[in-house]
């Protein structure tokens, strides 16, 4: 399951769309239910039970609860969410659409040997999996890096001194890694 960038923002009507093997589902339009709901939720951290409307109890399994809570969370910030089986194949105009990014940039990153695609007749196709362990991959670099600028910033005093001293301990910085110097 991922959620989409840009897919449902502005969108106040509640909606199911299904694909070929998921649901894009956009938030409620009346969102105080999902509040309730999501403080319910809050308070809860163990999985309970499914009640049917003629009273039979069925127990939800943690993994449906763990999804569950996610699509909750995720509605109750006004976004929609997509619900995807693992080997979901998905268009480039789709597979961009699930990045918020346009198609050639998509086609990009394929072509660049990034993301994985299958190419079956003419046109290429794209797993759900590969998308997600795409953006996970990105997002543990992005991580790796702030972290390494953090303590580099540590090294150089950053956290020591007064404010004002900022703006020269990153002027030495810049020096160091030889970038042009501009006076702010």
């Amino acid at each position: 399951m991922a959620t989409p960038t840009r897919a449902g923002i502005g969108a106040r009507r509640s909606t199911a769309v299904r694909g070929r093997d998921g649901y894009l589902v956009s938030p409620p339009e009346d969102l105080d239910k999902l509040l309730d709901l999501a403080r319910f939720m809050e308070g809860h951290t163990e999985p309970g039970s499914l009640l049917g409307p003629d009273g039979e109890q069925v127990p939800l399994p943690a993994e449906v609860y763990r999804v569950l809570c996610h699509v909750v969370e995720v509605m109750r910030q006004g976004r929609a969410t997509f619900v995807a089986s693992q080997g979901l194949l998905l268009t480039t105009q789709e597979a961009a659409d699930f990045f918020g990014v346009s198609r050639p940039t998509l086609v990009k990153l394929l072509e660049s040997g990034a993301v994985p695609f299958e190419k079956p007749n003419r046109h290429r196709r794209v797993r759900v999996q590969d998308l997600i362990d795409f953006q996970q991959a990105r997002r543990a670099e992005r991580r790796a890096v702030l972290n390494q600028l953090t303590e580099e910033a540590g090294e150089l005093g950053f956290y020591d001194g007064k404010p004002a001293d900022y703006a020269t301990a990153s002027r030495s910085a810049r020096q160091r890694r030889g970038q042009t110097i501009e006076d702010d």
